[in-house]
């Protein structure tokens, strides 16, 4: 059914890609402002140049099943959705919006605990919650709750594309892939087994001023569905360079691994929700490395690989047996509705 939307392609691999770029950016004429970052950037946010600052604005769409997992909920998710996409650019989050669409019959209380959840995070990076709308649909119209969320901020300096990374650059993981994924996957319906990991979900603002304020961020992208996998392949893609690892640094939880192994996934391609792969320039790598490992979310950080010149737009990873194989992007996320 080409002819029809999938679930695939809106998971956020390759198709998710294809779709967005032939259908929604092909058809929207004006995309960007000024001279600032728009949709032909395909970055996690964009910037409105204004009075001599960027402006920087992200949006995000929110569906998690279930809204409660281990280590978070909708609400923390949505607001850490729209600050960590501004981190990403480099921009400190001042302010965002949201709106929320529950399914009639949610439970009052259901809804208070998501929103305080909401606030509790927002205060963490001192964010204000300025605005948003709230509506109800009726019952078997909606799957519980939706919250989409606008975050609003400014780039002190010149905005950090996924498209910075430079020959010589070393690539940092901040801290052990594939929490969320396997965090939500241990709720789903029919799977038998139980894992102590909790969703790694988290504000990104802290780990990335940490980063900017030790050394120069070349390039940064926050490894959400399509994981780590994607995430590298668009860095790679975007700025015409190639990125190889080293299988033995990159960092993922012992649980984890055995869950990936039970179920048939891949620890790259499962989605992050409180991690950043950033691009440095490699004189400053360890001091970037160190002023990461400071904050709390980032004590686990690794340098992963490094970003060279020859077959540009690959990942390729140095496997711990000695070979080499290349990280191909996925089609889609194998976790519907992580996000």
């Amino acid at each position: 059914m080409k002819d029809r939307i999938q679930l695939s392609q809106g998971a956020g691999g390759k198709l998710m890609d294809e779709l967005i770029k032939s259908v929604i950016i092909g058809n929207i004429s004006r995309r960007k402002v000024g001279g600032g970052i728009g949709l032909d950037e395909f970055d996690d946010g964009a910037t409105i140049p204004y009075g001599g600052v960027q402006i920087a604005v992200s949006s995000d769409g929110h569906i998690v099943d279930p809204p409660f997992f281990p280590g978070g909920d909708i609400g923390k998710l949505a607001v850490c959705g729209a600050i960590n996409d501004l981190a990403m650019i480099g921009a400190k989050p001042l302010a965002l919006t949201d709106t929320i669409i529950v399914e009639e019959g949610c439970p009052i209380e259901d809804l208070s605990r998501i929103v305080r959840s909401m606030n509790e995070t927002a205060e963490r990076t001192e964010t204000a919650i300025i605005h948003g709308d709230f509506k109800v649909m009726p019952k078997g119209k909606l799957d519980k709750i939706v919250i989409s969320t606008t975050g609003i901020g400014v780039v002190e300096g010149k905005p950090i594309l996924d498209s910075g990374l430079k020959e010589g650059d070393a690539v940092i993981v901040t801290g052990p892939i594939g929490d969320h994924g396997i965090a939500i996957a241990s709720l789903r319906s029919g799977l038998s087994f139980s894992t102590s990991v909790i969703s790694d979900v988290a504000p990104l603002w802290e780990i990335m001023r940490a980063a900017m304020s030790a050394g120069r961020v070349t390039a940064a992208k926050d490894p959400t569905r399509g994981g780590a996998a994607m995430a590298l392949n668009e860095m790679a893609e975007r700025s015409g360079v190639s990125i190889w690892i080293r299988e033995e640094d990159i960092p993922i939880r012992q649980e984890v691994v055995g869950a990936c192994e039970m179920l048939g996934l891949d620890p790259l391609e499962l989605t992050c929700e409180g991690r950043a792969i950033i691009g440095v320039s490699r004189e400053c790598a360890e001091d970037v490395l160190q002023a990461i490992r400071k904050v709390p979310e980032g004590r686990d950080a690794m340098i992963i690989g490094s970003v060279r010149s020859e077959r540009p737009g690959y990942v390729i990873m140095e496997t711990s047996a000695g070979g080499k194989r290349i990280i191909n992007p996925p089609l889609g996320e194998p976790t519907p509705r992580i996000c």
